[in-house]
């Protein structure tokens, strides 16, 4: 397989020129051998009817007088050969040779010719048929002339030779221009090449599309449009480091202290204490730890590579409160779910969808109070959206601060209450990237917070 561009494109231009110089080179020889049988063809009609016209009566019988000039007409530097014959209608032979290699037909009306071997050389012949009268008594006579062909040979390499010539260098001037041509053309994507190899490895600057051909500038848009991408994938990924980072320093940081105390501790009865609080502490770093790695994926579900697949709603939403139940039980809480059908299916995934609903009702029951109520709902609307609602009665959410609670690490929560800061924002990764809208509200009453989740339907697979 060719891989230069350069020598495919030469080949795409190269081959409908080489056919077209076949073609118009096939075309001009046959041009050339109809006018080299035009010139023979007439001047050996011109030499028959010449002798033709010198058959005469005399004392009752025919005779000719072959006149010189009929044969010298066919001086040649070639040195052709001329045969001729003069034959009466009864076969009678005038002039010429008797074994001249034509049969003659003297009911010819028109000049006959023919191409024929004599003496094992080729021979143009034409054969001319006149009436002779002589007292009312008609005969027909017949003159044939022959002449071999290397000057027809010659005169045709005369036509047509030139004209194959120049085809041959008028292909060869094409194919010398086209190669510069694409050299120069190609010039403006090699100096691409050349921006591209010469880059830091850093380096996510677009492109520059400079004197790029309109046909190649696709080429550095799509290449612009990808790096464009990888930027916002660098920026995810170093946001998310210094957030991690960030996070982390702080529940390490209480760790060291906590085991300098614990080293320190000269009291064996406080130890289970500060080990107490050291498990504490570990079991936020790790919640911490789990929510950031949420956090990640949610963001990464953003793309177009991430796969998707049909996810069944009511059944996870289900399978999540189940899961979530001994902490409901804990508090007292009256944990639920309200649905009105049977299945409800979204496009995404389904450990994404399990994180998402994980965080919302996870977040509703540590800020609902003992003895509080929690519910889930899943619902259709007009067969276009599926409407996931998470309500409870605990102290809501101020107005004016419920769109800052999807900002990473706010917390609108009580200082003894636990919490990364990160369940919001993960929910709301989840949902844009899955082309949903997320609401916060309250309940009829104007009390407590509903989170409503709004997200596309799709078909039942």
């Amino acid at each position: 397989m060719i891989v230069s561009l350069r020598l495919r494109l030469l080949l795409w231009l190269l081959i409908p020129l080489t056919v077209y110089v076949g073609v118009s080179t096939s075309f001009t020889h046959d041009s050339a051998v109809a006018s080299a049988d035009l010139v023979q063809d007439r001047a050996l009609l011109a030499s028959a009817r010449m002798i033709a016209g010198q058959v005469t009566w005399e004392d009752g019988a025919p005779v000719v007088n072959i006149p010189p000039a009929a044969l010298e007409m066919f001086a040649s530097p070639d040195h052709d050969e001329v045969y001729y014959q003069v034959l009466m209608d009864d076969n009678t032979l005038l002039a010429g040779r008797p074994d001249f290699p034509v049969d003659i037909d003297f009911s010819l009306i028109a000049p006959a010719y023919a191409t024929t071997y004599f003496n094992n050389q080729p021979l143009r012949v034409v054969s001319y048929v006149r009436a002779l009268y002589d007292n009312g008594t008609l005969r027909m006579v017949a003159v044939s002339v022959g002449q071999t062909m290397r000057g027809h040979a010659q005169l045709l390499d005369e036509l047509w030779r030139p004209a194959l010539h120049r085809q041959i260098v008028m292909l060869l001037l094409a194919i010398a221009l086209v190669v510069v041509g694409l050299t120069m053309e190609l010039r403006p994507i090699l100096r691409v090449k050349d921006e591209l190899a010469t880059r830091e490895p850093n380096s996510l600057t677009p492109l520059r599309a400079g004197e790029l051909q309109v046909e190649l500038r696709p080429i550095v848009v799509a290449i612009n449009q990808y790096i464009q991408r990888l930027n916002t994938q660098v920026a995810v990924q170093k946001r998310f480091i210094a957030d991690a980072a960030h996070q982390l320093r702080t529940p390490l940081t209480l760790i060291d202290s906590q085991i300098q105390f614990a080293r320190q501790l000269n009291d064996p009865q406080r130890l289970p204490q500060v080990l107490q609080a050291l498990q504490d502490s570990s079991r936020n770093m790790t919640d911490l730890t789990n929510k950031l790695l949420q956090l990640s994926q949610a963001e990464a579900s953003n793309s177009t590579a991430f796969p998707r697949q049909p996810i069944e709603l009511v059944g996870l939403a289900a399978t999540v409160l189940e899961e979530l139940v001994s902490l409901a039980q804990r508090k007292h809480i009256d944990l639920g779910m309200e649905t009105a059908v049977d299945e409800a299916w979204v496009m995404g995934s389904q450990a994404l969808f399990s994180g998402m609903l994980m965080n919302l009702i996870d977040n509703a029951l540590r800020y609902t109070p003992e003895h509080g109520k929690v519910t889930v709902g899943v619902a259709l609307e007009d067969n276009k959206e599926v409407i996931i609602t998470v309500a409870d009665n605990g102290p809501g959410i101020p107005a004016e601060v419920r769109e800052r609670v999807f900002e990473r690490f706010y917390r609108n929560a009580a200082p003894d209450q636990h919490g990364a800061g990160l369940g919001m924002a993960i929910v709301k990764e989840i949902v844009q990237a899955s082309h949903g809208t997320i609401i916060l509200g309250t309940d009829r009453d104007g009390k407590g917070l509903t989170v409503t989740v709004k997200l596309p339907i799709c078909t039942r697979p």
